[in-house]
């Protein structure tokens, strides 16, 4: 079996509020859809929201 991920595509960007523990830049969430392929069949799609910093360009993570 030959699984892989074809790539990411970005569906959209907004701000959301709260600042960067690291600087206090704003942050900003981006969706990113996620296309997995078997032998070059689309199987599924994911669709993830990241969390990133616009001044630092950290990637954040979200705790409950």
């Amino acid at each position: 079996m030959y699984v892989y991920d074809e790539g990411k595509k970005e569906l959209g960007k907004q701000q959301v509020h709260g600042s960067c523990p690291q600087c206090g830049g704003k942050v900003e969430a981006m969706d990113v859809e996620i296309q997995w392929r078997f032998c070059f069949l689309p199987m599924c799609f994911n669709i993830k929201r990241k969390y990133f910093c616009t001044l630092c360009a950290t990637r954040l993570e979200l705790y409950y």
